[in-house]
């Protein structure tokens, strides 16, 4: 009850403030209006109404509604951020370039020549992205995925999420470039989801980067009842036989193959494909272990810092605040659950072909979704309420580093369509 008195303290406050800007503005405009009529030209009158102009100029007058409201939300993913430890490197961040983003009057990305504006140009021209997809690549170990390469088919089944959201997207109205790059929040992947916005919808790179980042942050809360609904409780209790000993040489040969296979087939995710491969080269080689640590430790975080920042920045309340904004949140929330869904159903639908102990646990499809690690920690929770003994996350980090590559591939065959 103390915690939910502060938080309605909070938010008083900022709605207080808000009818204080308006009576300042109002009261800024009336002496205005009595200098022009004359009536106010004394010494002290001018002084007065110099103060009343310093007044109009700060936030407390020019705020409105929409600010209030954006500002609110800010506040709200920095709460659960704390609170709850929903991906607190990611909303922290997010939360806090949306408080930024939306004070009055303030130098936000949107004006040329501020320092938002700069950073904001590591986003709009796609740079940010793939230096976090680099970091990933050198923080990945795809050893379960190389053990048992059927499992990637579980991350290319989460992609029907992807095409299945930009059919609706086009159903609502947007065009054809607005739609790739909704659908792709379905793969549950942040930096992919900016990267096509940046090229296929720009006027919406804050709108999907909120909705993807929003979804992942809540993986915890939206995945489980899918994977409930659509898995048998007697199913849910398969035990998986532990993955064979993968060697060296076939985790470095892995990224080698792995980015030559993908980029050919789709060259425009070289971007994002070949980063991720290159960062998991330097993390295998076994003689760039330097490099790696600074790609997956200090390079990830300052990028990660900067891309959520900005990125949340972008959310002004006048540019954030439309139907659209509303039908991308809605989709999105379609979009991650059919992905959901088609890595669950698929897994199922495997195991009519695998006999004994090859046979997999369906809920290891949930985390064919590109949410990295959370829906595969989702995975062994909702795994050993059924079995205490029964530990899926090693099993499920397959199919979650495949949906990975997968949102990376469909990101690319998007581009390489849509693109003008």
């Amino acid at each position: 009850m103390k915690k939910f008195k502060t938080v309605m303290g909070a938010l008083a406050i900022l709605v207080i403030a808000g009818a204080f800007g308006g009576f300042l503005n109002a009261f800024a405009a009336s002496s205005q209006a009595a200098v022009a009529a004359g009536e106010a030209t004394t010494f002290w009158g001018e002084a007065f109404n110099g103060a009343m102009d310093f007044l109009g100029k700060t936030g407390f007058a020019q705020v409105e509604l929409g600010n209030i409201l954006m500002i609110t939300i800010g506040l709200i993913f920095i709460f659960l951020a704390i609170r709850f430890d929903y991906e607190p490197l990611l909303l922290v961040p997010i939360g806090a370039g949306v408080v930024i983003g939306n004070i009055p009057g303030g130098a936000g990305v949107y004006m040329d020549g501020s320092v938002m504006n700069y950073l904001y140009f590591g986003v709009t021209k796609g740079i940010y992205p793939p230096l976090i997809f680099l970091g990933i690549g050198a923080m990945t170990d795809f050893s379960t995925l190389i053990a048992n390469p059927k499992l990637m088919l579980l991350g290319a089944a989460a992609q029907i999420g992807v095409f299945g959201t930009f059919i609706g997207a086009i159903a609502l109205g947007f065009s054809l470039q607005e739609a790739g790059a909704i659908g792709i929040i379905g793969g549950a992947d942040g930096p992919t989801s900016i990267f096509l916005a940046s090229k296929l919808a720009p006027d919406y790179v804050g709108a999907i980067a909120i909705a993807a980042y929003s979804y992942m942050a809540l993986v915890p809360v939206i995945q489980p009842p899918i994977m409930r609904l659509l898995v048998p409780k007697k199913e849910r209790t398969i035990r998986m036989k532990p993955p064979r000993v993968v060697s060296p040489r076939e985790k470095i040969l892995f990224p080698i193959i792995g980015l030559l296979l993908t980029t050919f087939i789709s060259p425009s995710a070289l971007p994002l494909l070949g980063m991720l491969f290159f960062g998991n080269l330097l993390k295998e080689s076994g003689v760039t272990e330097r490099l790696a640590e600074t790609a997956r430790t200090k390079m990830i975080d300052i990028v990660t810092i900067l891309l959520g920042l900005t990125v949340g920045a972008s959310t002004q309340a006048s540019v954030f605040l439309t139907a659209d904004s509303i039908k991308i949140f809605v989709l999105g929330a379609i979009s991650f659950c059919v992905a959901t869904a088609g890595g669950l159903i698929f897994a199922r639908f495997m195991n009519l072909f695998l006999k004994g102990d090859n046979k997999i646990n369906p809920l290891i499809g949930a985390a064919g979704v590109s949410a990295v690690p959370d829906s595969a920690r989702v995975v062994q929770h909702e795994g050993i309420k059924y079995d205490s003994s029964n530990h899926l996350l090693m099993h499920a980090m397959a199919p979650n580093v495949a949906g990975v590559i997968g949102s990376a591939v469909a990101a690319g065959i998007m581009l390489s369509f849509l693109v003008n």
